[in-house]
């Protein structure tokens, strides 16, 4: 027997359900009409039905359509063993030659980020210098523009009283 009588059990549980689903006139035909086995129906009870499966004894027949014999072992020998052991550490090799590729070049893709993200970095802090190097010139020159601006005020205003004063004295000197 190849199938074992668990095998058989659900067989049978899944054909009588399809059967009495799809076909429940039909049912009482289908049964015993299996090879090695007979199935008879006991009768109906409240929880479901019952079957009697009585197993037949294997037949030559049955045995050579079910079951499938492995060939037979070849001898082995010892220059294929070795041939074997030399393919597999050629295998091994090749596996960790990859493997170690794998790291060196993620380990460079590594190194490269890090050297762009230092140059951006750099970049960044070059041009934020320039930026404040710039606007520390334009605020001198605006002080300086400031400044200049204020002393003309200043040398006008003087110029100015200078004039008055001059002009008071003499009409000071013309009343006189």
């Amino acid at each position: 027997m190849c199938k074992t009588y668990k095998e058989k059990m659900k067989e049978i549980s899944v054909l009588s359900l399809i059967c009495s689903c799809l076909y429940p006139e039909t049912r009482k035909n289908i049964m015993g009409e299996f090879e090695d086995m007979d199935i008879k129906p006991i009768n109906k009870r409240a929880s479901g039905q019952a079957f009697e499966v009585i197993l037949k004894p294997p037949s030559p027949v049955s045995d050579a359509a079910h079951c499938i014999t492995n060939p037979p072992k070849k001898d082995i020998s010892l220059e294929d063993i070795q041939k074997k052991l030399e393919a597999a550490e050629d295998r091994r090799r090749s596996q960790e030659a990859q493997v170690l590729r794998a790291l060196a070049e993620k380990r460079e893709h590594e190194r490269d980020v890090l050297m762009k993200a230092m140059e951006e970095n750099s970049n960044f802090s070059r041009m934020a210098e320039e930026k404040l190097q710039l606007k520390m010139e334009q605020i001198q020159e605006n002080r300086e523009a400031y400044l200049a601006s204020i002393m003309e005020r200043l040398q006008e205003k003087e110029r100015h009283a200078q004039e008055v004063r001059r002009n008071k004295e003499l009409r000071e000197e013309v009343t006189a």
